[in-house]
């Protein structure tokens, strides 16, 4: 399950407190995401030179890149409070109301996981991003009136892993839409270094670099890694973190040199074992690893895709010659079946 795995891109338990800690308070202090920065700042700015609040933002992209902590940051150089909550959070149309009510003129509302709001709730929040009122009905039947509530002028930050589950009429209704990248090991190094001078662990640039290279691009990933391997450098070395010691914590973790765990490892070797390399179908692959159809798709899938180490064909999923070579086996080719047959 993802839960268990130290790669895991998703929110864990265990980052509850090192992530409310280390979470950076301003833009200067956030690294990576330059483009996306760059074009904020201009925007904060000419919005604290207007007196006026931000128009509504969307931050979507893969979890783990800092959706969450850019919206506090945006509270935090707009002078402003921010409020969180998410989309399953709110079930009824009254808890949105709720929420909307009771904020303050400029102030700034974080819904995560926004694409699953229900159909009814989204309702409400049309009328609350474009024209700032809440329209309530009370009473049933004949007899039923609409009520509408003037609301503060307020910024919406919407944060989502899925922006293409997003209806049409709510993502038009954010002025301000900015999709998260990937980070490079370098960006990374930068936001690890940080986050160990905050926890106070000793590190050099070799071994924060391996971290960041091993990362998977994700910060979250970066830190929870970070952790494991000060533990391995008190336990089995002199509590600084270099790169042989890095690269041994992280082996015994059985994450590799690109970030690949034995899930991944696993349903790679499976795919040329058992099936030659593929093509493979998604259901057969699930019962042949015994994962979950949804899980690969979700979880596994993605970063194989993004290091071209499997493509989907309609026929099924099929490994590449970069995960041949990665896993150090050889690709069949025409002269390698002839040969083999040949020598049979």
């Amino acid at each position: 399950m993802e839960e268990e795995r130290l790669i895991a891109s998703g929110w864990q338990s265990e980052d509850g407190d090192i992530e409310t800690s280390l979470r950076p308070k301003s833009l200067r202090e956030y690294y990576g995401q330059e483009k996306v920065k760059e074009t904020l700042s201009i925007y904060i700015d000419a919005a604290l030179r207007r007196h006026d609040s931000l128009d509504h933002i969307l931050l979507y992209g893969p979890p783990g890149l800092g959706k969450t902590c850019l919206a506090g940051i945006v509270a935090a150089e707009m002078g402003q409070n921010i409020r969180i909550t998410s989309g399953p959070a709110i079930d009824r149309p009254g808890d949105l109301a709720s929420i909307l009510t009771n904020l303050a003129a400029g102030d700034i509302l974080f819904i995560d996981e926004i694409h699953r709001l229900s159909r009814a709730v989204e309702e409400v929040l049309y009328s609350a991003m474009e024209d700032y009122a809440l329209d309530i009905m009370i009473g049933k039947g004949p007899t039923a009136r609409s009520l509408r509530i003037d609301l503060p002028k307020f910024t919406l930050v919407g944060a989502t892993t899925r922006a293409g589950q997003l209806s049409a009429p709510l993502r038009d209704r954010f002025g301000i839409i900015f999709r998260l990248e990937m980070y490079s090991p370098e960006e990374l190094c930068q936001i690890v270094g940080r986050s160990a001078r905050i926890l106070g662990v000793d590190a050099d640039r070799e071994g924060l670099l391996e971290i960041a290279r091993r990362s998977r691009g994700t910060p979250r990933i970066a830190n929870r890694m970070l952790k494991r391997v000060r533990d391995y450098a008190q336990v089995r070395g002199d509590g600084r973190i270099t790169q042989e010691i890095a690269s041994e914590g992280l082996d015994m973790l059985d994450v590799d040199q690109l970030g690949l765990d034995r899930v991944d490892r696993n349903m790679l070797t499976t795919m040329i074992d058992k099936f030659g390399g593929g093509p493979v179908g998604l259901d057969t692959l699930a019962a042949s690893t015994g994962e979950d159809a949804i899980t690969i798709e979700d979880v596994y899938e993605p970063y194989l895709l993004q290091l071209g180490f499997i493509q989907r064909t309609p026929r099924g999923r099929i490994c590449t010659a970069a995960c041949y070579e990665h896993l150090g086996r050889i690709k069949p080719t025409e002269d390698n079946i002839e040969q083999t047959t040949l020598l049979e």
